[in-house]
């Protein structure tokens, strides 16, 4: 029998046959492999649902994955200041993706240290400008110090932790500046004194140094009263004030006691 498939195989015709076979065999056992065995072997086409890390801490993160048969890569970072330290900022593949086993999770984490920018120079320059200025340098104004000086909120000097800053120098990015501007100094003036002038009279000086008048105390009865003169105010006389600033005139017959805890609460009907 072996003789007669010698003789067989031994033309043209029944070498392709022996060929085919041999194919046709090899072909049912790579489809075995990748099919059955394979799959069984690996678990292929089974999925993970990826979690969300982001918020997470980076050293919370490996028992947390290993749990759930995933790894983790960080392969970027950059700072944000609502986040602490190595807290993931980014993750991919997102969370909620479907992903082989063993899947790496690159992730992108909040930096130990915040990076440093240069201080803007704000010397000489308003300080609406300088709120804007910083902010825009991704840094944050702090208190104010007012000195002496002819124009208002004019920026004289940058602090940083207590001590004088110079433009340009570097430090961490959000930092606070404290700014040191000056008070409009020619804008102050005195209180002028106009105890004892009628109302009329007195708006002449409270008028002339740019002040306003705001309310106006009646105290007793003023209406069969003449002439009516101011019998107290508020600032008092002499203080110094904001230009623009608000002049409070109690008025009534002249020689009339004002009680201060008294009569500030008493009528208010307005004069002007």
């Amino acid at each position: 029998m072996i003789k007669r498939f010698q003789q067989y195989t031994s033309t043209v015709g029944g070498l392709l046959i022996s060929l085919a076979i041999t194919t046709g065999t090899g072909l049912i056992l790579l489809l075995f492999y990748f099919y059955l065995y394979l799959p069984a072997s690996t678990n292929h086409g089974e999925t993970i649902t990826v979690p969300n890390v982001e918020g997470m801490n980076i050293t919370d993160l490996n028992e947390f994955l290993v749990k759930r048969n995933l790894r983790f890569e960080v392969n970027d970072s950059s700072y944000s200041e609502d986040y602490a330290p190595l807290t993931v900022l980014k993750q991919y593949p997102q969370a909620g993706s479907k992903v082989k086993e063993n899947r790496v999770i690159y992730l992108s984490i909040n930096r130990v240290n915040p990076p440093s920018v240069p201080v803007p120079n704000l010397i000489d320059g308003s300080l609406v400008n300088a709120e804007a200025v910083l902010r825009g340098n991704e840094l944050k104004r702090g208190k104010i110090q007012l000195v002496r000086g002819p124009f208002l909120n004019l920026v004289k000097e940058m602090r940083f932790e207590g001590k004088k800053i110079e433009p340009g120098t570097r430090i961490p990015k959000g930092s606070v500046i404290d700014l040191v501007v000056e008070d409009g100094g020619s804008n102050v003036v005195p209180m002028p004194d106009v105890i004892g002038y009628t109302l009329e009279d007195a708006k002449i000086p409270i008028f002339g140094s740019n002040l306003n008048l705001g309310q106006i105390h009646l105290v007793g009865d003023t209406l069969t009263v003449s002439p009516v003169v101011v019998l107290k105010q508020k600032p008092a006389p002499k203080e110094n004030i904001k230009v623009g600033d608000v002049v409070e005139l109690w008025v009534g017959k002249k020689g009339t006691v004002v009680i201060l805890d008294e009569d500030e609460d008493g009528n208010n009907n307005n004069l002007r």
